[in-house]
């Protein structure tokens, strides 16, 4: 199945991390208060939308609705949702 986002509005795979305390406790990012990073899986047909494909961004922890494509978690996002892109 392919998705693709329609107006201003990005499709996100989200990146799971862990983080590790000093006592070694995993705690998993659902867990974690702070903003979420992902990859831009596909992008919708606004020419407001400053990202692209492959770009790594990051967005507020609960913005975007989620999905589950082939069994795999997604979030279609809007585009003033994403506060920055990750450069490389």
């Amino acid at each position: 199945m392919k998705i693709k986002p329609l107006n201003d509005r990005v499709l996100v795979k989200v990146k799971m991390e862990e983080e590790k305390t000093a006592g070694g406790i995993f705690i998993p990012q659902t867990a974690q208060e702070k903003t979420q990073q992902g990859t831009v899986l596909a992008v919708g047909d606004s020419q407001d939308i400053k990202v692209k494909v492959n770009d790594d961004i990051i967005f507020d922890k609960y913005s975007g609705t989620t999905i589950k494509v082939e069994g795999e978690e997604q979030l279609i996002l809007k585009n003033q949702d994403i506060l920055a892109v990750v450069t490389k």
